[in-house]
């Protein structure tokens, strides 16, 4: 009996020890905000331009806006201050969508990427990537902010909708062929 005595408490300063030495001495980081995890973002209307449109490129917008998703990846649609039949926004800092914009001019040694059958030219600005189909009878171009990073991603889910909604049209770059 004294020796259960003795062995207990002896037994729980033993484990006691062990646990001390096995945590670690640093907390575990706090995940940030990623393309997986949710982020706050806002619902305020994207301040957007919405020039006056052909009827032909008009009609081809408000087929593409009827099509788009109501998110992009992670991030929420969001209203626009002109030309919802033309413009879309999500998330925040706002990825935008334009459609009926003028062609990008593309020198000939500039790069251009096929994402889901649909070919784009990258305009690199500070604080985004700019994107812009080359090969659609109607132009769309995609502002990407920095804080998204690899902007070819984020133009997959568009891209699916503009092959079902924008037909193709002009010649196309020889990047973007078979």
């Amino acid at each position: 009996m004294i020796s259960a005595l003795i062995a207990l408490p002896v037994t729980l300063l033993v484990a006691g020890f062990v646990l001390a030495q096995l945590s670690p001495d640093t907390p575990a980081p706090t995940p940030s905000a990623s393309a997986t995890t949710a982020r706050a973002q806002s619902t305020a209307p994207v301040e957007m331009a919405a020039p006056a449109l052909a009827a032909r490129p008009a009609t081809v917008c408000r087929a593409l806006l009827s099509q788009l998703p109501p998110t992009v990846r992670d991030l929420n649609q969001r209203p626009v201050t002109a030309g919802p039949e033309q413009n879309a926004a999500y998330g925040d800092p706002a990825l935008t969508v334009a459609c009926g914009g003028a062609e990008p001019t593309i020198p000939p040694t500039d790069e251009v990427w096929m994402v889901n059958k649909v070919c784009w030219h990258a305009a690199e600005q500070t604080d985004a990537t700019v994107l812009t189909t080359v090969d659609r009878e109607t132009a769309v171009t995609v502002r990407v902010p920095r804080a998204y990073g690899q902007p070819l991603q984020w133009a997959a889910p568009i891209s699916d909708t503009i092959v079902a909604s924008v037909p193709s049209g002009g010649d196309t770059p020889a990047g973007c062929q078979g």
